[in-house]
């Protein structure tokens, strides 16, 4: 069983982050606010999307099973786009709600959504570029007007996605995470992009002791990390050696049970294709045994996520 942990599926962009709003161009390309246009995608269709069918076409070229399907402040709310993928697909996906923590009903659209929707995941953007941080620059994880949160996703079983955004960035709340999964030991936490660690400053102390401890959660028995888009932060191309040397080191710190592969797709298409967003961890992660890598790349999202 291949599980892909973090990819995205994208009917158009109407998001809205710190900058702006976001939305969809042509051939691939993307635009936020008054900004310069950039390339989302690959410009493999003139429509800028990423459908479910198209994801399930990379994911058989690539030999994967399931892949989950979270959502973000960049590509727009899409609770109804995800729930008819996850019901086009039955055994393939794996669906995350989206829920504003600062709207004012937002705890009814979450009592709603994974009840009435059934949505056993839930995905909280915090990053400043592109996430909540960027929306309300205050937005505290331990802040009072989230306290009904965290109990109710561990009494329903909810599992709860957090991209903390860049190490050391007001996003990157290693602090009230501890506090939160420990007093919640029930609730399942996922990290994204493996805590982002400092790819691109590899010597820089400061950024990796922040860095190490944020990985560090993972010693809790309820917190897990994806390894997308590691390699779009990577200075290198293909098979992404900083990145590895990244897992290498969380492996070491917190063991590979902790672990999932994730690809960020189709963000990610641009630093690589499908098959290499997997291939580069499968064929170059000496590091790992063979039951290891088995869990990371599939064994460990099924123990999570279920079946």
């Amino acid at each position: 069983m291949v599980i892909d942990a973090h990819t995205h599926i994208v009917r158009r962009l109407h998001g809205r982050v710190g900058v702006g709003r976001s939305r969809s161009l042509t051939y691939g390309r993307a635009q936020i606010g008054a900004g310069q246009p950039f390339q989302h995608v690959p410009p493999f269709r003139r429509e800028t999307t990423f459908p479910p069918d198209v994801l399930i076409a990379q994911m058989d070229w690539a030999g994967v099973d399931r892949a989950v399907l979270l959502q973000g402040s960049f590509h727009g709310e899409a609770n109804d786009y995800v729930a008819a993928a996850v019901a086009r697909y039955p055994g393939r996906f794996i669906g995350a709600a989206f829920v504003d923590p600062r709207a004012p009903d937002a705890e009814a659209s979450f009592a709603r959504l994974t009840g009435e929707q059934r949505f056993g995941v839930l995905k909280l953007e915090l990053s400043v570029a592109t996430g909540f941080l960027g929306l309300y620059p205050d937005l505290r994880l331990d802040e009072p007007g989230l306290a009904w949160l965290w109990p109710a996703a561990e009494r329903q079983g909810v599992i709860v996605v957090l991209d903390l955004g860049a190490v050391g960035a007001a996003a990157y709340q290693t602090e009230a995470v501890e506090k939160i999964v420990a007093a919640h030991p029930a609730l399942r936490v996922v990290i994204a992009h493996l805590g982002q660690p400092p790819l691109t400053a590899p010597d820089d102390v400061k950024l990796n002791t922040l860095w190490e401890a944020q990985i560090a959660l993972g010693r809790h028995a309820n917190v897990w990390f994806d390894l997308a888009a590691l390699p779009a932060y990577a200075p290198e191309d293909y098979p992404f050696p900083t990145a590895l040397r990244y897992i290498a080191r969380a492996v070491e710190r917190i063991g590979a049970t902790r672990l999932m592969w994730g690809s960020d797709v189709p963000g990610l298409l641009g630093q690589a294709t499908y098959p290499q967003l997997q291939s580069y961890l499968t064929r170059h992660s000496q590091f790992l045994t063979d039951e290891a890598r088995a869990a990371v790349l599939g064994g460990n999202a099924e123990r999570l996520f279920g079946r």
